[in-house]
């Protein structure tokens, strides 16, 4: 809002706010107009140094809170960190949890398709990431009084509780704070066995406290485990059955891969798009999403319980082999159930022309690869047959 003027100019991807219509009796946390620009909830992230607590603020909203030059050097929160995020929910019944919500950026519309499904924010919510570290309990203190709820976070690879884990649960139950949610991160770090043993410290030390009774949920801030919805892109397949097998013997297809974000484990629902396509009687492409379940997982000869982002891995499966067989799958796209992106039967692409393929001389070594023509970045139309 600039000068004289009573109604929004800037952000018009956003809801309007008038001065000159605005009831203020009428004005709720959760009113359209307010929640689109402003965010509401105060969350705080709170527990021992270097347990995690702005990489899970980054990973939910995007930003980094470690801004000024000394946090950077030391990779420690000083200052209160701040960052807003929008968080977005599916009204569709299709679109089942966790897909059926998702966090953005504070600038970020209000509506949005994603996937196939159409997302609405329900909250807007600011994050307050606090020090953890004990010389700056006092910047903590700060922070915890203007917090609505709190994230509390525990190393799942350190013995539970650390101290700055007691002091901030104990000054959150000073300042009456009810809404405690416990993150159990680094979970990519150790393994099952360790991960429950270390559940079993979390509820026997929150036990007569504030957070007695509050989920605990275990997450990889840094992988996006719990937090983001898994995508690997398939670059080959395979039918791994040898002619001649027994019906019982008969294994279903392995796509393999990298993982872009997420984390895939074995035994997890997923599906792979865009699947079986076909065109229908008006000759039109369609599409069927081919859904199953992982039965393994391996990193050439090692087998694996869960896959992280980064290198190659394959992905057993129960889908029909004969889909898999001689690279049929390959440039399909595997994650979990609703949680892959949108199918679309045209493109507009961007493409450039290298010399050496259009048969142009480059003189010694000069390393002039590309097509400096007007054919450069030209567009076209590519229709998937």
């Amino acid at each position: 809002m600039t000068g004289s003027c009573t109604v929004t100019t800037g952000q018009p991807h956003l809801a309007k706010q008038d001065l000159s219509n605005l009831q203020i009796e009428s004005l709720t946390p959760l009113s359209p107009e307010v929640i689109s620009r402003q965010a509401t909830i105060n969350i705080g992230t709170i527990g021992h140094v270097a347990h995690g607590k702005s990489t899970v603020v980054k990973a939910l909203s995007g930003v980094h809170t470690v801004r000024f030059k000394n946090e950077l050097e030391r990779n420690i929160t000083i200052k209160l960190g701040y960052a807003n995020a929008k968080i977005y929910k599916s009204s569709d019944p299709k679109c089942q949890r966790p897909v059926c919500y998702t966090s953005m950026g504070s600038n970020k519309e209000d509506t949005f398709s994603m996937n196939g499904f159409k997302y609405n924010v329900v909250r807007h919510v600011s994050f307050v990431d606090c020090p953890g570290h004990d010389i700056l309990m006092a910047t903590m203190l700060n922070g915890a009084a203007v917090m609505d709820a709190a994230l509390l976070l525990i190393a799942g690879n350190e013995a539970c509780p650390q101290p700055q884990t007691s002091e901030h649960l104990a000054a959150i139950e000073i300042m009456k704070l009810k809404h405690i949610l416990i993150l159990q991160n680094k979970v990519d770090l150790i393994k099952e066995v360790q991960a429950k043993e270390q559940q079993d410290q979390i509820l026997r030390f929150i036990e007569g406290t504030v957070a007695e009774g509050a989920p605990i949920i275990p997450i990889s801030a840094q992988l996006k485990y719990n937090i983001e919805v898994p995508h690997l892109i398939i670059i080959r397949s395979f039918d791994v059955n040898k002619p001649g097998s027994e019906v019982e013997d008969l294994k279903g297809g392995v796509a393999g891969g990298s993982i872009l974000k997420g984390v895939l484990k074995v035994g997890q629902e997923i599906e792979v798009r865009p699947g079986l396509v076909s065109r229908d009687s008006e000759g039109k492409l369609t599409c069927k999403p081919i859904k199953s379940k992982i039965v393994s997982l391996f990193a050439e000869q090692n087998d694996l319980m869960y896959a992280v982002p980064g290198g190659l891995i394959g992905v057993g499966t129960k889908i029909d082999p004969t889909l898999c067989r001689a690279d049929r799958m390959v440039g399909q796209v595997l994650g979990s159930v609703g949680g892959l992106p949108e199918i679309f039967t045209e493109l507009l692409v961007s493409y450039y022309l290298l010399k050496r393929l259009l048969g142009v001389r480059t003189e010694g070594d000069k390393k002039g690869a590309r097509e400096e023509e007007s054919l450069l970045s030209k567009r076209i139309w590519l229709k998937l047959d």
